[in-house]
C-alpha cells in the first residue's frame, strides 16, 4: 500500500515539474491580444464592461489541449513578471477560463491600468507571451 501511495506521488508531481522548468506553449503565429473597451484615458462607472479582442489566435477554455489556443487573463493595476509560471489568480489577474471574451468588473473610483495576458491550457502565458498594451481608465 505504501508502495503504491509513494508510486502516485512520484507520477503526480511529473506535470508540476514541468511546468517548473519553464515548459512554454510556443505563440501561435502573429498572434495578439487587446482591449476594444474601454478605450485608452476613458473614464468610466463601475461595474466597468471591459470587452477583449484576439487575433490570429483561437480563444478556447482553460484545459483545451489544442494548437494556436489559449484563454484571457486581465491584469489589474498589475504588470506581466514571471511569465514561466501560471499567471497568478487574485484580485489583481482575473482568469477567464472559460473562454470569455467579455466581463464586467467592480473598480473603486481613481486610475486603473487594465492589460490582457493569454494563457495556454494551464494558465502559463505563451512563448514568447501574448499579451495587450496596458491601458490607463477612470473610475468615477
Amino acid at each position: 500500500m505504501r508502495t503504491a501511495i509513494a508510486v502516485a506521488l512520484v507520477a503526480l508531481s511529473f506535470p508540476v515539474a514541468s511546468w517548473a522548468d519553464g515548459e512554454r506553449t510556443p505563440a501561435p503565429l502573429g498572434a495578439k491580444v487587446f482591449i476594444i473597451e474601454p478605450a485608452d484615458g476613458a473614464t468610466v462607472s463601475s461595474p466597468v464592461t471591459v470587452k477583449f479582442g484576439a487575433e490570429n489566435v483561437e480563444i478556447a477554455p482553460a484545459g483545451t489541449d489544442k494548437p494556436n489556443s489559449g484563454h484571457h487573463h486581465l491584469l489589474i493595476d498589475a504588470e506581466v513578471t514571471d511569465v514561466n509560471s501560471a499567471i497568478a489568480k487574485d484580485d489583481q489577474h482575473i482568469h477567464y477560463g472559460k473562454g470569455q471574451t467579455e466581463a464586467s468588473v467592480a473598480l473603486t473610483p481613481g486610475k486603473h491600468t487594465l492589460q490582457l495576458l493569454l494563457g495556454d491550457k494551464n494558465h502559463v502565458p505563451h512563448d514568447p507571451p501574448v499579451e495587450s498594451k496596458a491601458i490607463t481608465i477612470t473610475v468615477e
